[in-house]
């Protein structure tokens, strides 16, 4: 079984509603480095994605997906804000890129 060094990134919950937007923030630059090796060390080592009809298994596998997502998608900008704050919290996403429509998602 592997090992891996976690690494605490602040803030931690619980949240204020100030923290909270700070912690969709950073989420959100991050994203838009568009760097797949710093974006996967966000998540779990066992993470598990679906896109559409593709799984996603793993940091290893959530790196080569986003790297030729991102070969793909050049005018690709991730857009976070936190659109509620309570207990639950919510989160509206926003995928922009270039000559096309905004595309809103409602995530709890």
């Amino acid at each position: 079984m592997a090992t891996a060094t976690m690494t605490t990134r602040l803030p931690l919950p619980p949240f204020t509603s100030e923290s909270a937007i700070q912690k969709v923030r950073l989420a959100e630059d991050g994203w838009n480095t568009r760097d797949p090796g710093k974006v996967a060390l966000a998540y779990a080592i066992d993470s598990h994605w679906r896109n559409r009809s593709e799984f996603v298994n793993g940091r290893d596998e959530i790196t080569t997906f986003l790297s030729r997502k991102w070969a793909r998608e050049l005018d690709y900008r991730l857009i976070k804000e936190l659109w509620a704050f309570n207990d639950r919290g919510a989160l509206r996403l926003r995928m922009a890129r270039r000559f096309e429509s905004l595309v809103s998602l409602l995530w709890q």
